[in-house]
């Protein structure tokens, strides 16, 4: 125990534990010369490795890549230095062809660039020219045809001559007659649209409580007959009603069907103002609805009344309106009544009132 012996080395260290193995060597080289071509950036190492590493002699295999390397390098600048001579030869061409735009050339080194933007600034200074759609020999042409519009245009306007008159007459004779109509007279055309109908009907349904149309009768404003034919309800007649609508049952053999003289009716009603007297009757015995700006019911016309001297909110049968204001007797005997004669009744009632029931109703329209 007293003796220890110790195995110290106190030679010199291993070269991997300074440069490490013959690999990281030839990186490292390859790294430092890069560096020095400027290919990389130079990395900070310790300066004992570094003065180490660089006191160093190269391998033979080394020295051929760096040489390598070096050989490539050169190669890429020649490559370069070639392109920019033939970019500066293109530009001289260029500068010779605009030369008649340029100044005199001067002899320093600057001169290239000075003719550059004197070419730029006067070419900017220059006017920059108009686009003309047609060509230089097209104007004589547009002036010829200039002149045969003008032409054709003053001989329109001397044919056109005599027809403006007669244009402005029309105008002047319309504005005259605007305010004419303005006045709510009852217009020419009137008369020639109206008719007056008038229908009898027999009972139907239970115990004959049902009306359905048996006979119509149309007249026009002259009180001529337009129309007047029996009709065959499409139901049984339980009651005839004779002593009122003077219907009997041989009257129904060769009666016209109910949906034949409807669409007969129709026709002659449509677009028409037509008189009646408690017309609502007629229509519902027609399964028809007729616009009440277009319908003039006497039953239901206060002038009538008060001609007849009685209250205007009273309903007056056909009958005793006739009697008192056209003094005449309707619907009498035992026979039944006449749709003619009813309808020619009604227009001759509506016609004593036509004019001042027309005024009313232009200024107050009814609503449909």
């Amino acid at each position: 125990m007293s003796t220890i012996l110790l195995n110290l080395d106190f030679g010199e260290p291993s070269k991997k534990a300074f440069g490490g193995n013959a690999k990281h060597q030839r990186f490292v080289k390859k790294r430092r010369f890069l560096e020095q071509k400027g290919f990389l950036s130079k990395k900070n190492q310790p300066p004992s490795k570094v003065s180490k590493l660089n006191s160093e002699p190269p391998k033979k295999g080394e020295t051929s890549r760096v040489d390598s390397i070096s050989k490539i390098l050169s190669c890429l600048k020649k490559k370069k230095e070639a392109a920019a001579s033939k970019r500066d030869s293109e530009q001289s061409k260029d500068k010779k062809a605009s030369s008649w735009l340029t100044p005199a050339p001067s002899k320093k080194t600057d001169s290239v660039v000075a003719k550059i933007d004197l070419l730029g600034e006067f070419q900017s200074a220059l006017p920059k020219p108009k686009r003309r759609t047609q060509k230089k020999g097209s104007k004589k042409p547009l002036k010829k045809k200039i002149a045969t519009e003008n032409s054709t245009q003053a001989q329109s306007k001397d044919k056109g001559s005599n027809k403006k008159p007669l244009k402005k007459n029309a105008v002047q004779n319309s504005t005259q007659a605007q305010p004419e109509d303005k006045c709510p007279k009852v217009p020419q055309s009137l008369p020639r649209k109206m008719v007056a109908i008038d229908c009898e009907m027999v009972g139907t349904g239970p115990k004959g409580r049902v009306s359905s149309l048996a006979r119509c009768s149309i007249v026009n404003y002259n009180g001529d007959v337009l129309y007047d034919e029996y009709i065959r309800p499409p139901c049984y007649i339980v009651d005839y009603r004779t002593r009122w609508s003077g219907i009997r049952k041989c009257h129904m053999v060769n009666a016209t069907p109910f949906k034949t003289a409807r669409s007969q009716i129709l026709k002659i009603l449509s677009g028409k103002v037509v008189v009646g007297h408690a017309i609502h009757n007629d229509y519902k015995a027609l399964q028809y609805f007729h616009p009440k700006s277009l319908t003039r019911d006497t039953s239901q016309i206060p002038l009538l009344n008060r001609k007849a001297d009685c209250p205007e909110n009273v309903t007056l049968s056909l009958k005793r309106l006739t009697k008192k204001l056209l003094s005449r007797d309707i619907q009498t005997g035992l026979s039944g009544h006449s749709s003619v004669e009813d309808a020619q009744a009604t227009l001759e009632l509506y016609k004593l009132v036509e004019v001042e029931w027309e005024q009313h109703l232009a200024q107050n329209p009814p609503e449909n």
